[in-house]
């Protein structure tokens, strides 16, 4: 039996020290959220640091265990994965904000490398000291080598998949990684004889309870988020706007929401404002109307319009269903509202639903760091498209800057491609400045004036709309000025397009 165990237990560290690194690659990703948010160049940063942690530690590995082949070394290495692990976590607040001062490239990478790079490093030593330390016979070195990486692999994949299907939901990243940080310390001390190091065992633990204990003393092994979901860090907070308090809704790190839960018709975002005018003159041609959002966030103008045309029909795709739930539990939206929501990602969605069925159709779903790419493309607009009436209306924001920016171009020239009528909004005229700033962009099937929206607006009692329409020679004009990309699921460089934006986010 002991036998059996001894030729088992090399596979074993491999696998769990494999699965541990993978398990912190992915719980760097959400960790960071809150701090830089999730897009291409964050998680670019994060494989990137890990591969190469992961290559400089195969390196050192090899070398190590050449000079110091034995069970000991395995144990240190496997100690000091163990602490470097934990110590993520009182670091993480610093490290975010040492680096405040940098555009936000820079700013991921050395974020990234800093928290996760030396951990990766000491997780790659692993590979080739288990090899050394299990290699008897030179002429097995083939088949040796490649069972221990293909295991090496194994637990790579398994720690992926337990990591992003269970546990992020189940327990939340922090205990993730406090969990690692023990598993690791606990391997020091089965496979890696750390037990007889006395003065070393001592100084290790002296180590791993004064980091654990700045991380009680600090809150870091504590999460701000009200929940964490498989898509977002959600935090709900009170605070003051316009003397009155509302409840702000954050996904990872920017509010998608301001909710004032007495007053429906409250708005804070230009953007918002702008979709409630378009709404507006909706209703005031069809108070029965049918309403789809893509995205939910804080459920603000489903609520709105369910309030100003209680004739209408709302509909809402929203993603995460930990989303609807916050905003049942702490924004105030009854359980038994008429709102229906559907938990499914947008473009699954919507081929499921009735052709010709939509008045309108609201995209808030993009924000300055985050767009679903998929969501942006000639082929989801051509979805949109079938789904709306004979004189439908499709509407989304768009973070952009005017001038240098290329996402908000690409945006329209997209739409283009399948709606006959195309008109960029903005809540006041941000047609001239090239600061960041969320415009609308509205895909019709008939045209659109000023007028028929004022008149509308006024017509239901809310005064002068907000929006600014730019007008079309203006926008063609504009256009014309730069080469403007069409969006395709062949082709959506997203990220690419948005760069101008992201190297200014502070």
């Amino acid at each position: 039996m002991r036998r059996i165990a001894a030729g088992i237990a090399p596979y074993f560290v491999v696998f769990s020290a494999s699965a541990c690194g993978l398990i912190i690659e992915i719980v760097a990703s959400r960790l960071l959220a809150p701090t830089v948010g999730v897009s291409l160049f964050t998680w670019t940063s994060i494989i990137g640091v890990v591969l190469a942690g992961i290559s400089i530690g195969n390196y050192v590995g090899g070398l190590t265990a050449d000079r110091f082949p034995t069970p000991k070394t395995l144990g240190l290495i496997l100690l000091g994965a163990g602490l470097t692990s934990l110590a993520v976590l009182p670091m993480l607040a610093f490290v975010s904000s040492l680096y405040d001062s940098l555009h936000i490239l820079p700013r991921i990478v050395l974020i990234t490398s800093t928290l996760f790079l030396v951990p990766s490093v000491i997780l790659g030593m692993v590979t080739p000291v288990v090899i050394k330390l299990r290699l008897r016979d030179l002429a097995q070195t083939g088949n040796v080598v490649g069972k221990i990486y293909a295991v090496s692999t194994a637990g790579s994949i398994f720690g992926v998949f337990v990591t992003g299907f269970v546990l992020i939901q189940w327990i939340g990243t922090r205990p993730i990684l406090l969990g690692v940080a023990v598993f690791l310390v606990v391997m020091a001390v089965v496979f890696g004889n750390v037990w007889r190091m006395r003065v070393v065992g001592a100084v290790a633990l002296v180590l791993f309870a004064g980091i654990a204990g700045m991380g009680f003393a600090t809150n870091s092994l504590e999460t701000e988020c009200q929940v964490e979901s498989n898509y977002f860090c959600i935090k709900v907070r009170a605070r003051e706007i316009e003397g009155r308090e509302v409840r702000t809704l954050t996904l990872d790190r920017l509010i998608h929401s301001y909710v004032d839960l007495d007053d429906p018709t409250f708005f804070v975002y230009g953007y918002e404002k702008i979709f409630a005018d378009i709404a507006t003159m909706v209703g005031h041609k069809k108070p029965q109307f049918s309403a789809l959002y893509i995205g939910g966030g804080g459920y603000t103008m489903p609520r709105f319009l369910e309030v100003s045309y209680p004739e209408s029909r709302q509909e809402v795709i929203e993603i995460d269903p930990a989303v609807t739930r916050v905003t049942h539990e702490y924004l105030g939206m009854p359980r038994d509202t008429a709102i229906i929501t559907h938990n499914r990602d947008a473009r699954l969605k919507i081929p499921e639903l009735e052709h010709g069925s939509y008045d309108i159709v609201i995209g808030d779903a993009f924000n300055d760091v985050s767009v679903p790419y998929h969501l942006t493309t000639m082929e989801f607009n051509e979805q949109v498209k079938q789904l709306l009436t004979d004189d439908g209306i499709y509407v989304v924001n768009v973070v952009d800057k005017f001038h240098s920016g290329g996402f908000l171009r690409a945006v329209i020239t997209t739409l283009q491609a399948s709606f006959p009528h195309v008109y960029l909004l903005a809540d006041s005229d941000h047609f001239k400045e090239d600061n960041r700033f969320t415009f609308v962009v509205a895909g019709a099937l008939q045209p659109l004036t000023y007028a028929d929206v004022y008149f509308a607006s006024h017509g239901q009692g809310r005064g002068d709309p907000e929006l600014t329409l730019m007008p079309q020679d203006e926008l063609d004009e504009w256009l014309g000025r730069k080469r403007n990309i069409l969006l395709t699921d062949d082709f959506v460089p997203v990220d690419n397009l948005l760069a101008p934006v992201f190297l200014e986010i502070p």
